[in-house]
């Protein structure tokens, strides 16, 4: 499978449920629990929500395969200090991350979702505002992929035990109205996967590594 190239616009209206997108809020399963982990002292933190894929839209750029056809496919990840939480000291960094870092759900069914919004103290959404995605092999200034070449990888494999890990999603470094993501010095976020838990559609084992040149 070629590289997808992940094309992200603002929208005037709410996407639909199941659709893929960038921020925003995730749709989860009913009664599926939103993804949280324990910080350094014991207290429960959601992960980021990156985005959401709907696979039907990556088929036709997939002959072989490598995806699965249908459903969802949900991308958590500790990367608050990326979007300006400076004090916050569990994102992934410049090594390859546990597995425990990133949380990554396959949905094949999609038929009873509902929307899961994450509220502060205040009651006042947490999330940025939702993205379109658009699948493309077109151009453009940003390197957001999926099954993207190593390309901001300065040396010539991954660390042991992973030399022939693949790059499952890439996010670039990128703004918005309301966001800055900025992966230490423009770089990206690599979810990481080994070919064989891919093949087997085992996505609970993805890990994570953020690259900047």
């Amino acid at each position: 499978m070629k590289p997808v190239r992940l094309k992200l616009s603002t929208v005037d209206q709410a996407l639909p449920t199941g659709a893929s997108r960038f921020w925003g809020n995730p749709d989860l399963p009913r009664g599926f629990d939103y993804p949280m982990y324990k910080d350094f002292e014991g207290d429960d933190v959601p992960y980021v929500f990156v985005c959401q894929l709907d696979l039907s839209e990556l088929a036709q750029m997939d002959a072989e395969g490598v995806l699965p056809h249908k459903g969802l496919l949900s991308f958590f990840a500790k990367i608050d200090h990326y979007t300006g939480n400076y004090f916050d000291t569990d994102s992934i960094g410049s090594a390859i991350s546990d597995t425990d870092d990133v949380r990554v759900f396959y949905f094949e069914d999609t038929r009873d979702m509902e929307q899961v919004v994450l509220i502060d103290d205040d009651d006042i959404p947490m999330a940025f505002h939702e993205m379109k995605i658009e699948c493309t092999m077109e151009e453009s200034m940003e390197d957001h992929f999926v099954m993207a070449e190593p390309t901001y990888r300065e040396w010539e494999t991954w660390d042991h035990p992973y030399e022939d890990w693949q790059i499952l999603l890439q996010i670039d470094s990128c703004e918005g109205s309301d966001f800055a993501l900025n992966f230490m010095d423009c770089g990206v976020l690599d979810f990481l996967i080994d070919p064989a838990d891919l093949a087997a559609r085992r996505f609970d084992r993805v890990r994570a590594i953020v690259l900047s040149t």
